[in-house]
């Protein structure tokens, strides 16, 4: 509708320009907004099929299961946008701490905690980067996450890691890293952490862009109210 709206106004500039037409009827006319949609995310079996999918992979290198597995599970365990992934350097995990730096939107940074699962795959990949470095004739030494020809990986290459996987572990060719994003915040909302410290791991800006998961997590809880409480089993005809 946005686009159809340009369109008219573009046009009716146009007769006005031309001498065609007095005044302009679409000048005060505002677009629709967009209808906000919720995000889609994983279930956590899903999740877990998902992490999981790379070391199923027989026929692929020692050195990219690795990899992938420890992307999909730093995705996973931080939230971070596509794009934050991709830039991520050698230099801005720190295990010891069990935290990786993290460069946001307007240059904001921030520390992000990683789980013992997400630790333990890049315990696992960090050795074997160095062979892929190797493959390399203009390696790029500070890239965490290092192609098949040992440079940093882009943010397509990226989102297709995300959909390989999230086909071979889920069935879900369309699933893609900001799903991963929507699927952390997702799952921690449900285990009880509260929106603010939601808001800090996702590096939102405004606490309202964070509360769009409250919908997802309510819609989830009726879900189960409906199916196991007497009383709402009782008002759908059950008992």
């Amino acid at each position: 509708m946005k686009k159809k709206m340009s369109a008219i106004r573009s046009f009716f500039r146009f007769l006005l320009k031309r001498g065609m037409i007095e005044r302009n009827p679409a000048a005060g006319v505002r677009s629709p907004k967009a209808a906000k949609t919720l995000p889609r995310f994983l279930t956590v079996e899903q999740a877990f099929r998902v992490m999981d999918s790379p070391p199923r992979e027989e026929a692929r290198p020692k050195t990219l299961k690795a990899r992938d597995r420890a992307l999909l599970e730093t995705l996973y365990a931080t939230g971070v946008r596509v794009g934050e992934l991709a830039s991520m350097n050698v230099g801005d995990c720190d295990t010891g701490e069990s935290a990786v730096r993290v460069l946001g939107k307007g240059g904001k940074e921030r520390v992000v905690p990683l789980g013992r699962t997400a630790l333990g795959a890049l315990g696992e990949y960090l050795p074997v980067r160095q062979a892929l470095l190797a493959k390399s004739r203009q390696p790029d030494s500070d890239a965490l996450w290092l192609s098949q020809s040992g440079r940093r990986l882009s943010v397509r290459q990226v989102q297709n890691i995300v959909r390989r996987h999230g086909t071979l572990g889920a069935g879900r060719g369309d699933l893609h890293p900001h799903a991963i994003r929507h699927t952390c915040a997702t799952h921690l909302l449900d285990a009880g952490a509260d929106l603010r410290s939601i808001q800090e791991l996702l590096g939102h800006s405004s606490l309202s862009t964070t509360q769009r998961y409250t919908h997802v997590s309510v819609d989830r809880l009726m879900e189960v109210y409906d199916r196991a409480h007497p009383l709402a089993r009782d008002k759908n005809g059950g008992g």
